[in-house]
């Protein structure tokens, strides 16, 4: 088998490295506040339908809707703050 001219796979990884506009990985958030977020929306959800209370009711899904609002990821991605458009 014929010998090829490429360098090795090493040395390239290192010349794309250098080469990247963008070196760093981007960091990988923690959601906790998100999660207690939902968490706490949800159980508002349930202990409202539990005693009948439409205030309990509504503050549970507006809080669930928060929680999931900032699992979204392409609003982080556009590099604005959710739910406001970028531009």
């Amino acid at each position: 088998m014929p010998q090829s001219d490429d360098e090795c796979p090493a040395v390239l990884q290192g010349q794309l490295a250098r080469d990247d506009p963008h070196p760093a990985r981007p960091r990988l958030r923690r959601r906790t506040g998100a999660w207690w977020t939902l968490a706490a929306g949800l159980a508002a959800l349930v202990v409202g339908v539990a005693l009948p209370q439409g205030l309990l009711i509504a503050t549970g899904l507006v809080l669930a809707g928060i929680g999931v609002q900032l699992f979204d990821a392409r609003s982080e991605a556009a590099g604005g703050r959710p739910g406001r458009p970028s531009g």
